[in-house]
């Protein structure tokens, strides 16, 4: 599936909301992201996480049940006819998942658990692997390699910041070009804006900056983008505080396929 998506003249995105909160709100995500990303010739894959596990707070809200939620994965994918990814957190969550998902997501603070990496590779589904923020690009390789060994070749990495001191994260926009020599790159907009271990346990963000970010990743050749979007960020369930709002999309995803084109026509030349 890699391939196919790197098969255009654009990046190709990953966008959804955070967590799967309802039926609804996915459908309409999807309709409207599918909507833009078809007329500006961006492949596009639908995100969501059926579950969060990964959460500051034992109070703070994982999901609305893990079938549920994998059931309106697949509904999204098959209703508009594209690849959908989420999140596993162990071993067992891969086949699992794969039954109702195209692309399974590895979290960057798993990213070096070899059960996790090669149950997810075994499933035969793409595998996006998040780097961690405790992590040099060039360790990379390892993850990647994990994944090739167990039999996949469909594999992704997802850059997504650098810890920088405790509350904050920061992306090398040199490791782009040193993990591509490894596998396709996706750069996480939203998650790379985040600003973690807030003292009252609710993670922050700088959504100010999205575009910034964004335009960045296009301009250095990243392959792909992730970001996570919703329809009022304000009352999202998770992750609230660095997401796009969804009306935003439209403009900015405008604006960044107009920079990639004119990459595109800067490289031609120079060839």
């Amino acid at each position: 599936m890699i391939q196919e998506l790197k098969n255009s003249e654009q990046f190709f995105l990953l966008a959804g909301p955070c967590v799967i909160e309802g039926e609804a709100m996915a459908m309409d995500i999807a309709e409207k992201a599918l909507a833009v990303t078809s007329r500006l010739g961006i492949p596009y894959v639908f995100k969501g996480s059926y579950r969060k596990a990964n959460r500051s707070r034992i109070d703070s809200f994982t999901g609305i049940g893990d079938e549920a939620a994998l059931r309106i994965l697949r509904k999204v994918g098959e209703t508009y006819h594209i690849p959908v990814v989420t999140d596993i957190h162990t071993a067992p969550e891969a086949e699992m998942a794969a039954q109702y998902v195209d692309v399974l997501q590895i979290p960057a603070f798993l990213c070096r658990q070899t059960d996790l990496l090669v149950a997810a590779a075994r499933t035969g589904r793409m595998v996006n692997i998040k780097k961690g923020q405790f992590l040099s690009p060039e360790s990379m390789k390892f993850a990647v390699q994990k994944v090739r060994d167990a039999g996949n070749a469909d594999v992704a990495i997802t850059e997504r910041g650098t810890t920088f001191g405790y509350q904050d994260l920061v992306v090398d926009f040199r490791g782009i070009k040193v993990m591509q020599e490894f596998a396709p790159v996706i750069v996480d907009i939203t998650h790379s804006l985040q600003q973690p271990n807030q003292a009252g346990g609710v993670t922050g963000g700088r959504p100010e900056l999205i575009e910034t970010l964004a335009r960045a990743a296009v301009a250095v050749g990243a392959d792909g983008l992730f970001l996570e979007t919703h329809q009022n960020p304000a009352v999202a369930k998770s992750d609230g505080a660095n997401m796009l709002r969804l009306d935003l999309l439209d403009g900015l995803l405008t604006r960044l396929a107009q920079i990639k084109k004119t990459i595109n026509t800067i490289d031609k030349t120079q060839n």
